[in-house]
Order: structure tokens, then C-alpha cells, then sequence
């Protein structure tokens, strides 16, 4: 155990502010503990008030957790929202006097986390869009993840439920990677140790020592509590994106994360939300094919467009990733699934950092608003709701859209990083390029696109909840 150290200049934890919000555990307590109850009270407001009038549930959960905690943190900082989570808080306490078991191996896959939040959550949202908007399904959402949550907890060693389970967790693990921190150790003060303090303070029973020679954090949530067992802990600064650039040990659910999760929301929604306001909405193919199977099937509530809208966005997803990369293999003459789980890093981006276009515009579209009105509601607050920031008529709410542009220019630089960790000859990783970089191309020109339907076309003057459902 080290009780003193000179931090580096790249280190958080030697910051005057930043290394007190995430290094002293006092605030960090005192942080999990107003997450936590803003967790718990937003689920049972959403019981006791089940009306459309109750904001506070979903500003919670979809206008403050989902989009700032998630996405602006995980582009940034890295998993810090898995640190104050109120599942993993609880864990830490129930896991202490649960049974301790080994997870069985039926349970143990990483993809069953993605498969519950791609089908669970994306797919329903889809055909229903407004079925876990509802503060009854909010709240009954999170209640059932809890109660699996504790059960796992109780069952199972190591946090299982954060390693496996969680929805979260492995969309937490691999966009992580476009962060520009890291923890890691001091190798000389650790070269000595012969405590492992670090390792005994972890309850995911990792070894952060090891963390700079892997490249890689493994299942870090950044909880910090090895921070607090031993000074040699370090949180540093680094470049984006550092561990894309070098070699580490690839998890295959996490690059499935990253295509399936840039099919779910940054595609979809520029298919079904953005290009379904423009004026030749009727004219998309995803349209079409909703328009022609309602022709002789009745969907009832099921938003018709809405699915097939997911639908051709995954599909075209699959097809420009693990068609694109297929080819580039053949012409790089190497395994496709080398490749394939090499080069499938390079989409992190596109979700992560494309999505910080669409965080930022509806912070001022709803997001801001949702949150203060949501709170002067639930706690009875002596205020004056607030109107929302902007509308979509405010034109320069569109400078966010450079997001997107970083976001696709980030992935191109990162797989031309990716690349040269495949061992064959360059002209053919140069000719194989175009090919393997067929998502983000793909990604770029739908972008361009929305610019120029607009600009040409317009915007459908009539509302779009009635025209995507009218029959």
C-alpha cells in the first residue's frame, strides 16, 4: 500500500476540483446516495401518478439519466455513470452477504445484455414509441430490472449482474473506448507491493495494476474504491481514444454492441425521425413497405414505419459492416473474423459521438425543460415552469450537428489505426479501406443526405405522430 505520491500532471485524482469529484469518497457516497433516491423516487412516482401530467418520471430517466449521464459521460470521462449507478450501489452491499456463487455458464455471455436492450428496449420503442414514454411503463421498466438486479447480486460473486446482465454494461464497456481517461497504477510504486490493496478493494475482483500492460480496463466501472485502498491508483488523462490504437484482448458482444446500437439509434432514428419530417417522407422505401403491408394486414397500435424503419436500418447496417468487412479481408487475404472483431472497432463513434448531436439539440428542445419542470412538479417546488430553450424553428440549434461530422471523421481516422494492427501487406489494406469503411461512407453520405432533402424538399407541413400513423 502507498500512502503518498507525486501525481503526474495527466492525473485527475492531483486536479484541485476534478480530482475531489472523483477521488473522495465522501462526495462519491453522497453522490450514489442522491442518484439512488432520485432513482427510487422517480420509479414509485410513476406508480403513485400514472397520468400523462407526471413529467418528473421520464425527465428523469430519458431527459437526465440516458443522455447526460450516459452518452456525454461515456464520450468523455469513460464508464463514470456505472460508478454512481444505483444497481451497482446496492450490489456492493447485497453481494457482501449473498450466497457468493459462480455464475453458471449458461448465463455467463456478454451478449445477453446488448439482446435485452436491442430487442427489450430498441425494437419495442420502435413499434410502440410511445408505450415507455408512459410514467406506468417507466417505472415498471426499471422496478423489474431492479428486482433482477438484486436477485443476481444475492446469487452470484463478482457483480454478475454488471459483468452480464445489465443492459448497460456492455454499451458502457465498449464505448467506453472513445474516452480520453484511464485508470491505471503507478508501475514503480507498484513493482513492490506486496499487499495488493487495490485488488481487495475491488468487489469486481480486477487488478488495476495490470490494466496499462493489457490495454485495457476489463470490467472497470470507476467506482474508485481502489483509489481509496492505496495512492498508486491513478485516473489519467490521455489521448481519445488511446486503447483503439493499440492492441488488447477484443470482446466479440462488444463490437456487436457498437453496429447494433449504431443500427438502433443513429440510423433509425435519421430514417425515421428526421427523414420522416421532411416532405418526401412518403417516398423512402421504409415507408413504402409499411405502406404496402398495411395494405392487407392490420397493425393495430403497432407504428408501422416506425418498425420498418428499425428493420431496413438494421439490415443495412449488417450489410455495410459485416459485408464490407468481409471483402476487405478477402482482398487483405487474412480471417474474416480477425477482421471482422479488429476492425469493427473503428464504429464506436458513429453512436457516441454522432449521438452528442442529437443530446445537444434536445437539450434545448425538451430535455432542459423536462428536467426543472419535472423536479418543480415532484417535490411541489414554489416556481413557474419553463418554456423549452429553443424549437426546431431556431435554426442555430443545427451547429450541433458538427457531431455528427467528428463523429464519422473520428471512426475513419480510428480504423486507419485499426488496420495497421492487421499483419499483411499495406497496398492491400489501402485498397480493402474503402470496403472495411463501408458503415461509416455509409454513415457520412445519410448525413449529407438529411441535408440535402431538406434543403430541396422541405419539411412535411402537417403533424408527423398523424401522418406516420395514418392508414
Amino acid at each position: 500500500m502507498v500512502n503518498f505520491i507525486k501525481r503526474d500532471k495527466t492525473d485527475i485524482f492531483g486536479m484541485p476540483i476534478l480530482g475531489f469529484l472523483f477521488k473522495n469518497q465522501k462526495f462519491l457516497w453522497l453522490l450514489r446516495i442522491v442518484v439512488f433516491s432520485l432513482f427510487f423516487y422517480a420509479t414509485y412516482y410513476g406508480f403513485y401518478n400514472q397520468s400523462s401530467e407526471n413529467i418528473f418520471t421520464s425527465a428523469i430517466f430519458w431527459s437526465l439519466f440516458w443522455p447526460f449521464f450516459m452518452v456525454v459521460t461515456l464520450s468523455t470521462f469513460g464508464r463514470i455513470f456505472c460508478g454512481i449507478c444505483p444497481h451497482g450501489f446496492i450490489g456492493k452491499y447485497i453481494t457482501k452477504f449473498g450466497l457468493k456463487k459462480k455464475i453458471p455458464n449458461f448465463l455467463n455471455n456478454k451478449a445477453i445484455g446488448i439482446t435485452i436492450l436491442f430487442i427489450g428496449w430498441w425494437f419495442i420503442y420502435y413499434m410502440f414509441p410511445s408505450f415507455y414514454k408512459t410514467p406506468f411503463a417507466t417505472a415498471l421498466l426499471f422496478l423489474v430490472l431492479s428486482l433482477i438486479a438484486i436477485v443476481f447480486y444475492f446469487l452470484y460473486d463478482e457483480m454478475a449482474y454488471c459483468k452480464v446482465i445489465c443492459p448497460i454494461g456492455t454499451v458502457t464497456r465498449a464505448f467506453s473506448k472513445v474516452s480520453f481517461t484511464k485508470l491505471e497504477t503507478y508501475t514503480q510504486e507498484c513493482s513492490s507491493c506486496k499487499t495488493f490493496d487495490c485488488v481487495k478493494a475491488c468487489s469486481y475482483n480486477l487488478k488495476p495494476f495490470s490494466f496499462a500492460k493489457k490495454n485495457s480496463m476489463e470490467e472497470c466501472t470507476l467506482c474508485m474504491d481502489c483509489s481509496s485502498a492505496c495512492e498508486a491508483v491513478a485516473f489519467k488523462v490521455k489521448k481519445p481514444s488511446f486503447s483503439l490504437f493499440s492492441k488488447f484482448k477484443v470482446n466479440k458482444a462488444e463490437v456487436w454492441t457498437l453496429i447494433l446500437l449504431t443500427a438502433a439509434i443513429s440510423i433509425t432514428m435519421s430514417f425515421h425521425h428526421a427523414l420522416g419530417r421532411s416532405a418526401i417522407v412518403e417516398e423512402f422505401i421504409w415507408v413504402k413497405t409499411a405502406r404496402y403491408f398495411e395494405s392487407f394486414i392490420n397493425f393495430g397500435l403497432v407504428d408501422t414505419i416506425g418498425l420498418f424503419a428499425f428493420l431496413y436500418a438494421v439490415f443495412f447496417s449488417l450489410l455495410f459492416s459485416v459485408g464490407g468487412i468481409y471483402i476487405a479481408s478477402k482482398i487483405m487475404k487474412l480471417p474474416f473474423e480477425k477482421s471482422f472483431y479488429t476492425l469493427g472497432y473503428a464504429f464506436a463513434p458513429l453512436f457516441i459521438i454522432g449521438g452528442l448531436s442529437h443530446i445537444a439539440e434536445f437539450f434545448f428542445y425538451s430535455y432542459a425543460s423536462n428536467i426543472v419542470n419535472g423536479f418543480i412538479q415532484a417535490f411541489s417546488l414554489d416556481m413557474q415552469y419553463i418554456k423549452p430553450l429553443a424549437t426546431r424553428k431556431d435554426k442555430w440549434v443545427h451547429i450541433f450537428n458538427i457531431f455528427n461530422h467528428i463523429g464519422y471523421l473520428w471512426a475513419f481516422i480510428i480504423l486507419i489505426g485499426r488496420l495497421k494492427l492487421l499483419e499483411t501487406k499495406r497496398v492491400l489494406k489501402v485498397v480493402a479501406f474503402p470496403f472495411a469503411a463501408s458503415l461509416i461512407i455509409f454513415y457520412m453520405g445519410l448525413n449529407f443526405y438529411k441535408g440535402y432533402v431538406f434543403k430541396t424538399y422541405g419539411v412535411y407541413k402537417h403533424n408527423h405522430t398523424q401522418h406516420t400513423k395514418a392508414k
